[in-house]
Formats: structure tokens, C-alpha cells, sequence
């Protein structure tokens, strides 16, 4: 592990070939999982507004969740989620044939919204944690991502470069320029040059 600032970066991210393949995974990661997206409280009020946009285009099951529960829930004490269709379908995901996709990002893509979609979802399949002082970026190497390491190794795409956007976002242009310093350093490091 480095550390960027008050980051701490996992190593094994810094040169992970990745970079999603929908055509692949058909979205996989709004469908399968424990709960629904991981939200960050100053993000709840952007859910309910993405709602008053997007809640025409989401399907009746999605609806009819929604309506029963919201679109968020408190998981447990100061932890929040995107409620889901059964057990893990995300609410605000649609389909395009079979690939499931965030009708939150879509709206932001076609100018409809200012919030692109929630920061843990940007960043998959980087997890944040919170340490306190700290917080720590960890690589979440999950069988539904395998198409994307692929997709990785074919484009010759790493995780750093794939998620910059999401990365620039939380963090900023500045500090994404010192975490890429530092990657390709600790890289050296790590081959032994």
C-alpha cells in the first residue's frame, strides 16, 4: 500500500489491466450483489431528485419498490443504499436487450442531470473505506468483472486510467496527477527497476 495525500492505494490496483465490457457483462455489477448501491449521505438528496426525472423511465417492478420502500434505505446506522427489486436489482436499472444499465447515468449523459450516478458506482470496482483520518482504495476482484480484466488486457487499458473520471471527481485533477505519478512509480518499485 501508498498512500496520495491522505489516500491509502492498494498496490494491486495500480496495474490491473481492466476496463468494463457492458457488451460482456450485461451490467452485472446493478444486478448481482448484496444490497443496492452503496450511497454516501450527500448523495440521498441527489437520488430523490434523480428520481423526479428518471422515475418514468424505470420499470413497474422498480416502481412499485419504490413506491412500497423509496429509492434509498439506511442499511444499518449512517449506511445507505439504493433499494433493490428482490434481492440485489438496483431500482433505477433498465434494460437494452439484455444489458442493464443506470437509468441515472443515462439522464446525465443526455443532459437531464447534473449527478452522473452514485460515487460507489463510478469507481466499481474500486471500493472506498472510510478509516477515519484516511480513507483506503481497495481493487474488488469479483468473477462478474472478469470480462473486464479481458477487456483490460486486450485494450491495454489499467484500472487507474479506466477510472479516471470517477477518480478526478472524488478527488480532484491535481491529486488524480499525483496518484498517477505515484502508480507509475510504485509500479517501478514493485518490478524492481
Amino acid at each position: 500500500m501508498f498512500a496520495v495525500d491522505n489516500i491509502l492505494i492498494s498496490d494491486d490496483l495500480i496495474a490491473a489491466p481492466f476496463a468494463c465490457n457492458l457488451g460482456a457483462c450485461h451490467g452485472a455489477c446493478c444486478v448481482v450483489g448484496d444490497s443496492g448501491a452503496p450511497l454516501e449521505e450527500d448523495e440521498l438528496d441527489a437520488i430523490e431528485e434523480a428520481l423526479e426525472i428518471v422515475g418514468h423511465t424505470l420499470r413497474p417492478e422498480s416502481r412499485a419498490v419504490i413506491a412500497e420502500k423509496g429509492p434509498w434505505e439506511e442499511t444499518s446506522p449512517g449506511y445507505y443504499a439504493t433499494t433493490c427489486v428482490g434481492e440485489a436489482e438496483c431500482v433505477f436499472v433498465t434494460y437494452e436487450g439484455p444489458v442493464a444499465k443506470c437509468s441515472i447515468h443515462q439522464a446525465y449523459n443526455d443532459g437531464k442531470l447534473d449527478f452522473p450516478k452514485p460515487i460507489s458506482c463510478h469507481l466499481y470496482p474500486i471500493r472506498v473505506e472510510d478509516l477515519g483520518d484516511y480513507e483506503a482504495l481497495n481493487y474488488e476482484r469479483v468473477p462478474i468483472c472478469k470480462t473486464g480484466v479481458k477487456h483490460g488486457k486486450r485494450t491495454g487499458t489499467l484500472l487507474p486510467n479506466f477510472l479516471k473520471e470517477p477518480l478526478v471527481r472524488r478527488y480532484g485533477e491535481e491529486w488524480y496527477a499525483l496518484f498517477a505519478d505515484a502508480c507509475r512509480e510504485r509500479h517501478r518499485i514493485l518490478q524492481g527497476e
